[in-house]
């Protein structure tokens, strides 16, 4: 990540600051949501800090941090690890997501742009790309990137910042659900309804989908937990 032995004297006070904890806890937490580490393994501190060479300080910090976000846990005797969130718990989290998404669809769909819809329309071809590829990396990525537009334009902080600590906890399971043979073209054609209602500006119609969309979603993540050695197999 960063290495200081190669950094400036002048740059090294500021890098061993608050500044680099963070920097520390944004390349764990893009570990854990690319699935690089995994729910339930292990995270070791020293091993951590000797892969992204920095002391152990802001190791600690920054998994604390995470842990507060609900990324990772602590268990006596065992130490920190990635989170693992129970079925019941993803099925709840789904259930606010729903809210959340259906409300920035009602709200970006009066205030939705052309460059918006060209971007959002963008996105679900490059998708259908993937799909065609058989890419479900590369669709997961897109289909995280797609929400997270939506959200942005919706035009209300608190509803993203929100948005982003409650999904964080899912993506874990985000590849595995996808990855179940049909539910990749079936998502992406949901994808684009979404879009030609907001591009419509029919906010109450775009809202009633996307609350579909992701209850639909919360289907396939428990079907996909019925099914973790294939799944997790055609997520890599």
């Amino acid at each position: 990540m960063i290495d200081l032995e190669a950094t400036p004297t002048s740059q090294i006070s500021l890098l061993q600051s608050k500044s680099l904890t963070q920097l520390v806890q944004g390349e764990i937490e893009r570990q854990i949501l690319s699935g690089k580490l995994k729910a339930g393994e292990r995270l070791n501190e020293v091993l951590l800090a000797q892969k992204l060479k920095v002391s152990r300080g802001p190791i600690r910090e920054a998994l604390r941090t995470l842990q507060e976000a609900g990324l990772v846990s602590f268990e006596k005797n065992r130490g920190t690890a990635v989170r693992v969130i129970s079925p019941e718990e993803a099925t709840d989290i789904y259930e606010v997501r729903a809210s959340l998404e259906s409300l920035a669809c009602r709200r970006l769909a009066v205030r939705v742009t052309p460059p918006i819809v060209a971007e959002l329309q963008g996105l679900t071809v490059e998708m259908e790309t993937a799909v065609e590829l058989h890419d479900v990396a590369a669709f997961h990525h897109l289909n995280i990137a797609f929400h997270e537009r939506i959200m942005e334009h919706a035009g209300n902080r608190a509803l993203a910042v929100t948005y982003r600590r409650l999904v964080g906890n899912l993506t874990l399971f985000r590849q595995r659900t996808l990855a179940i043979e049909g539910s990749l073209v079936e998502s992406n054609q949901e994808h684009r309804a979404i879009v030609a209602l907001l591009a419509a500006g029919e906010a109450g119609a775009a809202a009633a989908l996307m609350q579909q969309h992701i209850e639909e979603s919360s289907e396939r993540t428990r079907l996909a937990l019925k099914h973790p050695t294939t799944t997790e197999e055609e997520s890599r």
